[in-house]
């Protein structure tokens, strides 16, 4: 399946996602500036996964869930609760689960879970209006990225759970495999049949700091191959481009390229991306909260 598409002319591609996006949403896109959603983490900076891609950097740009609780509430209206897997690549948010649930009388949670057991499953989604699940299935990318001694079928197993529970919005990471696309086709295949209310993608970013520092992302139309055959495969579920992908000309050629694919929501946009919305027709909405949410 992937190769057929990679063998599919590109424009003839976003065209027939477009027309399926016509077809079954209305005439309209969603711009998100998550202004009022705060990054929050339960844990400590220090991840003991320190996976490759990653090494951690980006907990340190997220609150800690003590100080947040410890100062009155703010403009906020939601939280994005993460933090540092363990070696089994999972979110110990039920060490805090106390605190996180007073987290949740203030405003709606995304929570970033993991690889979390059926019983945390439960005891979260009591308190989260949705989760965000990375997803993937390729075992090369699990062991050489993630560093995990885990299978597609336990991240499956994972999805499953949590669906019984709250609303999860898979993510897909584009490029995640040393910057090259590997898995992500069969991982779009798998959540055609377990199901998804929506899908969130986010593209690899070279990270300094850590042994992939020096991998280019997938290029801009590689990721729009994949965008565009998401939509032809899940004609009407919303899809989302998520805030995290790399910047400058990269992102002002894939937003516009995703917009062409036929993507509901994007983060952050792009100016090029806003100019296209007219030209396509699409009233522009401006959403002030995480995506997933």
């Amino acid at each position: 399946m992937e190769s057929e598409v990679r063998e599919n002319n590109l424009a003839d591609l976003l065209a027939r996602a477009l027309e399926v996006r016509r077809a079954s949403f209305p005439p309209r896109v969603e711009f998100v500036y998550p202004r009022f959603t705060l990054p929050v983490r339960s844990t400590g900076e220090d991840c003991p996964l320190n996976c490759a891609h990653c090494r951690g950097r980006y907990l340190k740009g997220m609150l800690p869930l003590a100080e947040v609780l410890g100062r009155p509430p703010g403009p906020e209206r939601s939280f994005l609760v993460s933090g540092a897997s363990d070696p089994a690549g999972r979110v110990p948010h039920g060490e805090r689960l106390e605190e996180i649930r007073r987290l949740a009388a203030r405003g709606a949670l995304n929570l970033h879970t993991g690889l979390v057991g059926e019983d945390e499953a439960a005891e979260l989604g009591k308190l989260a209006r949705a989760v965000s699940l990375d997803f993937l299935v390729d075992e090369e990318t699990i062991r050489d990225i993630y560093g995990l001694e885990a299978s597609g079928e336990d991240f499956i197993r994972v999805y499953r759970s949590l669906k019984g529970h709250t609303r999860v919005v898979p993510h897909l990471c584009i490029g995640l495999h040393w910057g090259r696309i590997r898995g992500e086709y069969r991982a779009l295949n798998a959540l055609k049949r377990e199901g998804a209310e929506a899908i969130s993608f986010i593209v690899f970013m070279p990270t300094p700091g850590t042994p992939l520092k020096d991998c280019p992302p997938p290029t801009a139309e590689e990721a729009a191959r994949l965008l565009a055959h998401a939509r032809l495969l899940f004609p009407g579920t919303p899809l989302h481009l998520g805030c995290m992908r790399p910047g400058g000309r990269y992102r002002a050629v894939l937003d516009s390229l995703a917009l062409k694919a036929g993507i509901n929501e994007i983060v952050h946009p792009a100016p090029p991306a806003r100019r296209l919305a007219a030209e396509l027709g699409l009233k522009i909405i401006r959403e002030e909260e995480c995506c997933s949410l």
